[in-house]
């Protein structure tokens, strides 16, 4: 899986671009990690929320579709902010929580990785669906 997983991102420009690596993909959870750049801070020098924001989305994506399938979308996700990004990467750790047949409710906890271990910086929630099974989404 963890092969696969790594084409499906390396497939996705913007993960490209954030240098996004899946570090571990199995049934049922997937870590993402991200470097941590000079880039991607906002004015305040701390990493971009958006860019924690899509760690948890696309790592609650890759645990949802690890039991739903390939063709997968996140139909909703909540995320929350424990802590600033400062550090030399952020890793996202996600788990399926609940899988029915059409959908998946996953959890990801994202850690900012310093010299001294890592730290809590966010925790999300999130709904993954079937592709086709999305409100708006040509069934």
């Amino acid at each position: 899986m963890l092969t696969w997983g790594r084409r499906v991102l390396a497939s996705q420009p913007f993960s490209v671009l954030l240098d996004a690596e899946l570090l571990a993909f199995v049934e049922g959870s997937a870590e993402l990690r991200i470097p941590l750049r000079e880039e991607l801070k906002q004015q305040h020098g701390f990493i971009h929320g958006g860019v924690v924001s899509y760690a948890a989305d696309n790592a609650l994506t890759f645990a949802g579709g690890s039991v739903l399938g390939q063709s997968v979308v996140t139909s909703e996700f909540k995320i929350n902010y424990v802590r600033p990004a400062l550090g030399e990467f952020i890793v996202a750790r996600a788990t399926v929580l609940h899988a029915g047949k059409n959908q998946a409710v996953c959890r990801c906890d994202v850690y900012v990785s310093r010299a001294g271990g890592e730290s809590l910086c966010a925790t999300a929630q999130g709904t993954i669906v079937r592709l086709g099974q999305a409100a708006g989404s040509p069934a």
